[in-house]
């Protein structure tokens, strides 16, 4: 296992900075994500902990231990790939004992016909057999071993790309979006699978991916990624309940948070669309930003707000309902848990939540603290969480 710290990491292309001074710890043996939209610089910073790019500034120590300048091979850490990178001439018996074979084997004994006839080449081929059939076994790839990644399905090629790392016995594994080609059904099933291998190693496991679904499910922290930037580490819990950004409240959920257009009055409470909430912020009077989960979203028809349902999203188990109301640049998303109590396309409806459903955010975007309104005392100043 392996604790990996990243201190003021910046990393440019041709004058553009893809990572701006990032620090991250991720501690022994645990899993963690960084997630992200496409071309946050989470697979810049993936590469850069491997050694594949060299970082522009900033540091990165792997127990303790500047990893600056150190090679990927010297690194000792194993890297799954989005496209699995597996050689198509060779068996995924050999594409499994690569890593074995350049470790444990000369340039001369790797040699096709000479290399047989080097002493202990023999005895150390039936070491690397048996540490692939055991990691085979593992991953329930035992019957494939004689076959090429050409016959494969999507599933078993990245269960081999998976072996091929296991057998090296790295400090710590890094996946780059390694299920981003499978079909959704698949990729259901490998985050159980990869969250399973994770449990059975107890090795530390760094995994990129844009797919916030697999961050939450598999992960014991998230470190979401945006532009660039490290806006918020957290466990999956607390990154979906206690967004520090606002660009991590809509990027984190989904569908995503409602985000309704706000004001801080003089008396500390919050107003949406002309109502004002029984909830109210010690933060300065001005423009802010209220969000609500489409879950907190009681769509009962007695709420204060209103609207025309305009989209239905039935889910079986579950449904939303997308209400465009004025004042609104976008409708409006509820989940409700009962489909057969789904309203009709353009029917009007009443909304509401509750205080405690509220996320308020300032104009920067940043968090600021909500009360009950009974509770708040004025003045006092921004409490940002």
């Amino acid at each position: 296992m392996a604790e990996i710290e990243v201190r003021g990491l910046r990393k440019a292309f041709d004058g553009t900075e893809v990572l701006k001074g990032v620090d991250l710890t991720i501690e022994n043996g645990e899993f963690i994500s960084l997630v992200g939209p496409s071309g946050c610089g989470k697979s810049t910073l993936l590469r850069v902990i491997a050694g594949l790019e060299p970082q522009s500034s900033g540091e990165i120590r792997i127990d303790g231990i500047s990893a600056d300048g150190v090679r990927s091979s010297a690194r000792n850490l194993a890297m799954v790939f989005q496209s699995y990178a597996l050689y198509p001439h060779l068996s995924v018996f050999d594409n499994i004992a690569v890593p074995l074979r350049m470790k444990r084997l000369s340039a001369l004994a790797r040699l096709p016909i000479l290399g047989r006839l080097m002493p202990g080449r023999q005895r150390t081929e039936r070491g690397i057999r048996a540490e692939v059939e055991r990691v085979a076994d593992q991953l329930e790839i035992s019957p494939l071993l004689k076959r090429k990644p050409g016959q494969l399905s999507g599933g078993q090629r990245q269960r081999v790309a998976v072996g091929r790392a296991i057998v090296r016995q790295p400090r710590a594994f890094l996946f780059d979006e390694p299920l981003s080609n499978l079909d959704a059904k698949l990729r259901v099933h490998m985050r159980a699978e990869i969250a399973q291998l994770h449990r059975q190693l107890k090795t530390t496991f760094i995994y990129v991916t844009h797919d916030q679904a697999e961050a939450m499910t598999m992960s014991g922290r998230i470190a979401v990624m945006i532009g660039g930037e490290l806006i918020q580490v957290g466990t999956p819990s607390a990154i979906y309940e206690d967004p520090r950004d606002i660009r991590v409240a809509e990027f984190i959920g989904t569908p995503k948070i409602n985000a309704f257009p706000g004001r801080i009055r003089g008396d500390g409470r919050l107003e949406v669309l002309g109502h004002v909430l029984h909830a109210a912020t010690p933060a300065p009077a001005g423009e802010c930003r209220v969000c609500v989960r489409p879950e907190r979203i009681d769509l009962t028809g007695s709420g204060v707000f209103s609207g025309t349902v305009v989209h239905l999203e039935n889910l079986g188990s579950e449904a939303f309902v997308h209400v465009a109301s004025e004042g609104m640049s976008a409708p409006v998303v509820a989940r409700v848990n009962d489909p057969s109590l789904l309203p009709t396309i353009g029917a009007s409806v009443g909304y509401g939540f509750v205080p405690d459903a509220v996320r308020a955010f300032d104009g920067d975007g940043k968090r600021i603290a909500t009360e009950i309104a009974s509770r708040v005392e004025r003045p006092r100043g921004m409490a940002v969480v």
